[in-house]
């Protein structure tokens, strides 16, 4: 099997912190001063995917002021660089905290960048994607074929490598995985030029409708269905400095979270202004609802996770094989928030909710 090289070229990291450094305006529609009072609230700013809908939680976190009711003042940055260089930008305190894909983090993690993951926030916004009549009904079927990928280190691509490599094939010899930009799998598809796409939600979705799709696998099947595939990392040195602050901001994101998955019609409101394009209110909802918003692991049961996910990304060489997976685990997931203060938050957050509809 191919070693991939997933280090940090200094290219790839200064055009990621010129672009986080472009982006820190914060937008307007999205500030929580609008809650301010004579309260004096800490300020942070907090990187997100603004087009990702598996972080509409956020826009939620401060349009609903989930932020402000744990004494925080956030400034939402638009971030579209390299992973690398948001997780740089997280660890020399450019930023305080950010959410992505636990599959593409982890390598930079193990390469040493100071953050902490204090939350998992959802599941399911990964999908394996075919026409109907490819004859591709399991992932085992891709062998020989041709599957559209964002980038060879695509988290969704490593999922799904993941997937042949526990049935004993070899993805990188046995499955050619073809780079695209993402507005161009439907027509790759459509020439014939890939048999699959492996893709993530909004696009995942919206290209599921629109061509009539298969879905042939998902990260929502087997024990994926009771896994975060996203998570929210932190700077080390305010977990260690100033752990208040950051279990601050984690409860409010567990809070938006359950909000979500509670008011999933209610959050897409919020959140379909920042989607490019004319994508519905009702397709936002719809993809919401399929996503695991109400599960944000924390504790003990997220660093069980991410020992699994080291494991499994040990399968496809990209997480070293001696690294020790429940270690890793150990050191980047702290007990900033126990598991049952997180419950107990998210249970009162349903019941609030329910009294009041």
């Amino acid at each position: 099997m191919a070693m991939h090289n997933y280090t940090l070229s200094r290219r790839a990291l200064l055009r990621g912190l010129s672009l986080f450094s472009a982006g820190v305006a914060v937008n307007p529609l999205l500030s929580s001063n609008v809650f301010a009072d004579d309260k004096p609230l800490k300020t942070i700013k907090l990187a997100w995917g603004q087009t990702a809908v598996c972080q509409a939680p956020i826009s939620v976190a401060l349009k609903q002021g989930f932020f402000k009711k744990y004494g925080l003042n956030v400034e939402p940055v638009n971030f579209s660089g390299p992973t690398d260089a948001l997780l740089q930008a997280i660890a020399t305190g450019q930023a305080d905290g950010g959410i992505g894909m636990a599959l593409r983090w982890l390598k930079p993690l193990e390469q040493g960048f100071d953050v902490d993951l204090t939350v998992g926030t959802h599941g399911g916004c990964m999908r394996l994607l075919t026409p109907q009549n490819s004859g591709i009904r399991d992932v085992k079927d891709l062998v020989g074929k041709s599957v559209a990928v964002s980038d060879q280190a695509s988290p969704i691509r490593n999922f799904f490598a993941v997937q042949l490599a526990k049935q004993g094939i070899d993805p990188d010899k046995q499955v050619n995985w073809l780079q695209y930009p993402p507005d161009l799998f439907g027509e790759a598809l459509r020439k014939g030029e890939v048999q699959a796409l492996a893709t993530d939600d909004p696009q995942g979705w919206l290209l599921k409708k629109q061509h009539n799709l298969l879905e042939v696998d998902n990260n929502l099947k087997g024990e994926y269905a009771t896994m975060t595939c996203c998570v929210l990392g932190l700077r080390g040195s305010l977990v260690r400095d100033d752990p208040a602050t950051a279990r601050a901001i984690t409860q409010a994101i567990v809070d938006a979270q359950q909000w979500t998955a509670d008011h999933p019609a209610e959050t897409a409101k919020i959140f379909q202004p920042f989607v490019p394009g004319s994508v519905s209110v009702d397709d936002i909802t719809a993809m919401l609802k399929e996503h695991t918003h109400h599960h944000h692991s924390t504790g003990a049961q997220l660093r069980s996770e991410v020992a699994t996910y080291v494991n499994e990304l040990k399968k496809i060489n990209v997480i070293r094989p001696d690294t020790d997976a429940q270690r890793f685990a150990e050191h980047y997931v702290p007990d900033l928030l126990p598991a049952e203060s997180a419950h107990q938050h998210a249970s009162n957050m349903a019941h609030m909710n329910n009294m009041s509809s």
